[in-house]
């Protein structure tokens, strides 16, 4: 038992015998509890029991990594696809290439106002990650022979439609699949959900101009395998829902 100073002796002369024993218990105990937490060497919050991520984790880090490649893929070799197939001019790409990127900044205020006033962030993404997939697959397969501008501009739509749909939801869902007492699992999905986001952008605009230029599916180029690649990611992205929702129940 550890000693006591000899102020605390002094006040025990005045507390009768039974509450003096009773106090010297607590002290004891109490600095029992502080050895054994400074012999530990670490506290509560870094020593404590690992809490395992919820599974909808997975799902929003994987839709979000599809989601970036298949975005910067797109934008990555867009202007080229524009001029040297479709025969767009230069300043009509360039009107199109803007208005494109215009609907994917401007669409999350649709997003936002779809998944709090009507679905909910996950059917949200849920819709709208297909909506995406389907504009993936329009646009690969309209950049087969022979060229032509509707059904590229069809699917450029659904695509930012898309993409800014989801973008106000998915982060924000993330968060909520932590209790209060996982700040620390938090932190480090936040951490790890904007590595896939820079991932998943980087690995894009390496490999769509290589898919574009290096293989020669159509002449001396392959723009339905450059846009189809980001088209398959979705719809594996979308799987992987279907699998944790029949998994868990639930994910929101």
């Amino acid at each position: 038992m550890a000693s006591m100073s000899e102020s605390e002796e002094d006040i025990l002369f005045e507390i009768p015998e039974a509450e003096q024993l009773l106090l010297k218990d607590s002290v004891g105990i109490e600095n029992m509890e502080v050895e054994k937490e400074k012999s530990s060497g670490c506290c509560k919050n870094v020593c404590g029991k690992r809490r395992k991520f919820p599974v909808c984790i997975y799902y929003i880090l994987g839709n979000e990594f599809c989601e970036r490649f298949s975005y910067y893929g797109l934008k990555t070799i867009l202007v080229i696809y524009l001029t040297k197939w479709l025969m767009f001019s230069s300043d009509h790409a360039t009107i199109i290439y803007h208005v494109f990127t215009m609907l994917c900044y401007f669409s999350p205020i649709l997003g936002a106002i779809i998944a709090d006033g009507y679905l909910g962030r996950f059917r949200t993404i849920m819709y709208l990650s297909i909506l995406y997939a389907i504009g993936n697959t329009v646009l690969s397969l309209t950049a087969l022979p022979p060229p032509e501008a509707y059904g590229p501009m069809i699917g450029l739509i659904l695509i930012g439609i898309g993409t800014g749909g989801i973008k106000p939801c998915v982060s924000a869902m993330g968060g909520d699949q932590f209790s209060s007492d996982q700040e620390r699992e938090r932190r480090t999905f936040f951490s790890v959900f904007y590595f896939m986001i820079n991932l998943g952008s980087m690995l894009s605009t390496i490999i769509s101009p290589i898919l574009r230029a290096d293989v020669h599916c159509i002449g001396k180029s392959c723009y339905p395998l450059a846009f189809g690649v980001p088209a398959l990611l979705m719809f594996v992205a979308i799987c992987k829902y279907s699998l944790t929702v029949s998994i868990t129940g639930h994910c929101g």
